[in-house]
């Protein structure tokens, strides 16, 4: 079906749904009972259309009336609803992952933006001796191989290291987020600077036959650590795009809507450095099997991925786009609502 065809056969049902959205504004009880089904049914019906629309058509403008319509209806039914604990609950259970994983494209624009210099500059220093005598003098060279590297992950007690560690590393995601509004090019700065240095020091492991030393110091909290870098990254450069190409929105609409979700992945990600920070500062330098390390760091990586995807995926079904002014509850809360409204 075109999208024309898709308009004309379901815009009856988008103008039904406003209608009763617009009636319930100051309270479900201003409908009929059979309203309130009508509504539910709508709300889920748009919803689908919603997600059908992102996924065949791909029109910002089509997809923005029905974001606007999913939204409004799901202030009306929740409204009253909302508790700090739940709130908390939603953000993480729903709106984060529908935010990152709707950000596809620019998850795959950060990370080739941080781990294309990593790999270029590795492969290059593993394999040129000129290169590594430039980029590491054999004093300095000597010195990171033998000591500096190991020590600095037991260079504090557990707990100060892994504040310290968690702190910076959410100030790097911050600045890369934040420097996104400068049209995505600082924040393209910051991920390949942070990139390039992964490199070199992984090309400096790896030319002198170390390199299971780097990366078992490196991978259990590393993994989880540049998957969120990578992912504030995305935010960055989300927000940034959507003033370079608004499409058939004005820049400064464009730029609040992705602000919003870039926001709420920012947010999201706080929990993602402070667990990398607490394998870095309880794990990383000190347990001293190189396996159960690497493990944990694997283990804790396939947990976050998973529940981004999975969750992502179904919050995307049922119509969430990650917008931080977003309420859903799931399915089951419609139908308590509906129930609400009768006895009411």
């Amino acid at each position: 079906m075109d999208i024309d065809r898709f308009i004309a056969r379901n815009a009856p049902a988008w103008d039904r749904l406003a209608r009763l959205t617009s009636q319930a504004r100051h309270g479900l009880s201003r409908l009929q009972p059979d309203e309130i089904d009508e509504l539910v049914a709508l709300y889920q019906r748009v919803s689908a259309h919603l997600s059908h629309a992102r996924s065949a058509y791909q029109d910002p403008g089509l997809t923005m009336r029905l974001t606007t319509l999913i939204s409004e209806a799901s202030g009306v039914i929740y409204r009253g609803r909302s508790r700090p604990g739940r709130a908390v609950a939603d953000f993480f259970i729903w709106r984060f992952p529908a935010a990152v994983y709707q950000s596809g494209r620019f998850i795959a624009a950060s990370a080739a933006l941080m781990f294309v210099p990593a790999l270029t500059l590795g492969i290059w220093l593993a394999n040129s001796d000129r290169a590594l005598d430039v980029a590491w003098p054999e004093a300095l060279r000597e010195a990171m191989i033998e000591e500096d590297f190991e020590s600095y992950y037991s260079s504090d007690t557990a707990t100060n290291f892994s504040t310290q560690v968690t702190v910076n590393n959410i100030q790097v995601a911050f600045e890369a987020f934040a420097a996104g509004i400068l049209l995505c090019i600082p924040t393209a700065l910051i991920l390949a600077v942070n990139g390039a240095y992964l490199g070199e020091v992984a090309g400096l492991f790896t030319a002198v036959g170390e390199q299971g030393k780097f990366y078992g110091l490196v991978l259990p909290h590393g993994l989880l650590e540049l998957t969120a870098v990578v992912l504030a990254g995305a935010a960055g450069l989300r927000m940034g795009w959507a003033i370079i190409a608004p499409g058939d929105r004005g820049r400064g609409e464009a730029l609040g809507i992705e602000a919003r979700r870039s926001v709420v992945i920012v947010l999201g990600l706080v929990v993602a450095f402070m667990g990398a920070g607490f394998i870095e500062g309880f794990v990383t330098g000190r347990v001293s099997s190189t396996a159960l390390r690497v493990g944990i760091g694997v283990a804790a990586e396939l947990l976050f991925v998973t529940w981004i995807v999975v969750q992502g995926r179904t919050a995307t079904i049922r119509g969430l786009t990650g917008d931080i002014g977003e309420l859903d509850k799931g399915w089951d809360e419609l139908a308590e609502a509906r129930e609400r409204a009768w006895a009411g």
